[in-house]
């Protein structure tokens, strides 16, 4: 049986592959919420959290609860795609083939790391992936 009250200890040991991940993910959300001109209050609000939580989710201190990425995607205009930066959501933004040159830099550097964090990336991708698909 799952346990779902595991311990924050348990719960928040990450590795530096997912500590990237989890601080792209931070950077692209603060982008976000920049371009459309909302406060990290106004943003906060409307997912019903503190402003505290909204500044550590983008500075990659604390992770996006997944249950609330829906929620985030809606109230910034973007596709879960998007918001999480998979190659799908370059695709449908630009309407071109290929990927965006900001993927395609991403692309690159991950392609540069070793084989095992290569593996690590695109199983985190995969399993975002798995859950918007939901």
């Amino acid at each position: 049986m799952h346990n779902l009250h595991q311990t924050p200890t348990a719960a928040m040991a990450i590795n530096s592959d997912e500590r990237a991940f989890i601080q792209a993910f931070g950077e692209r959300l603060a982008v976000l919420r920049k371009t459309r001109s909302l406060t990290q209050v106004q943003l906060a609000e409307r997912l019903s959290v503190s402003q505290q939580a909204v500044t550590a989710y983008e500075s990659g201190q604390r992770r996006v609860p997944i249950s609330m990425l829906p929620l985030l995607a809606d109230t910034l205009g973007v596709s879960i795609e998007e918001l999480i930066g998979t190659p799908t959501a370059a695709k449908r933004r630009t309407g071109k083939r290929g990927p965006a040159p900001k993927l395609q830099q991403q692309i690159e550097r991950v392609s540069q790391l070793p084989k095992a964090r290569q593996r690590v990336v695109s199983e985190v991708i995969d399993s975002l992936l798995a859950q918007a698909g939901r």
